[in-house]
């Protein structure tokens, strides 16, 4: 292992460590609130890294949505990392062998791609290893403090804290919103189906995880439709 290129990377994913803490320590204390071990939890966190479509999952396994509903979910809202995926390779150096890459595809987040397709010169494993460990670290360590914090907060406190994952999301949602019709459209969108499906008793007999699933690809088609990237904005 090139010890130089491995520091570089844990630098490098150092930021994407204390970024993830407080998202995967509100993740950590919603679901723990929702009845699910602390362990399983960590475990999750360890297996999965990927926020949006982990909260989901989870959310569908709390339910008692079965394992077709959280596999499709998943796959829907975590396959832009297949186009990562893509990109990344043709960045990858040609000395990585194929376990390698596997293991560098189980860390590829929106944050870890971004940073190492910034980074100068080819992806080795050595690097690709220091800029995946730190994140992880912060990802799952940021749901196990949650999770055990939990345990010992005063109820009303831990129903008061367990808002502040929707309140993550707003603030996630709001500032691009304001800026860009496009994303305000997409939101408002999504808003609109998820009260239909909530309130319409046509609606009534398909489960949460299959209307997340038909709400993502409808709401993503007809933005595609409507405000397509032009291809100076996509080189941006």
């Amino acid at each position: 292992m090139d010890r130089q290129k491995f520091q570089q990377g844990l630098k490098d994913g150092l930021p994407i460590c204390l970024g993830y803490f407080p998202v995967s320590f509100a993740y950590g204390m919603s679901v723990v609130l929702s009845g699910m071990p602390a362990w399983a939890a960590v475990l999750i966190s360890l297996t999965n890294l990927t926020s949006a479509g982990q909260f989901a999952g989870s959310s569908l396994m709390l339910a008692g949505g079965s394992y077709l509903e959280i596999a499709v979910t998943t796959v829907v809202i975590n396959i832009r990392y297949f186009l990562m995926s893509l990109a990344m390779s043709q960045k990858t150096d040609k000395k990585m062998t194929w376990i390698q890459r596997l293991l560098v595809s189980f860390g590829i987040t929106d944050e870890i791609f971004a940073v190492s397709m910034q980074a100068e010169g080819k992806l080795t494993a050595s690097y690709m290893a220091g800029l995946i460990l730190t994140p992880v670290i912060g990802w799952s360590g940021g749901t196990l403090a949650g999770g055990i914090l939990t345990s010992f907060l005063p109820t009303i406190l831990a129903n008061a804290l367990n808002i502040a994952l929707y309140g993550m999301f707003i603030a996630i949602i709001v500032p691009p919103a304001r800026k860009k019709k496009p994303v305000l459209f997409t939101v408002l969108f999504a808003v609109l189906l998820s009260c239909c499906f909530a309130y319409f008793p046509v609606f009534s007999g398909l489960s949460g995880g299959w209307g997340i699933i038909i709400i993502t690809i409808v709401v993503s088609a007809v933005a595609a439709l409507l405000f397509p990237v032009e291809e100076e904005e996509a080189n941006e």
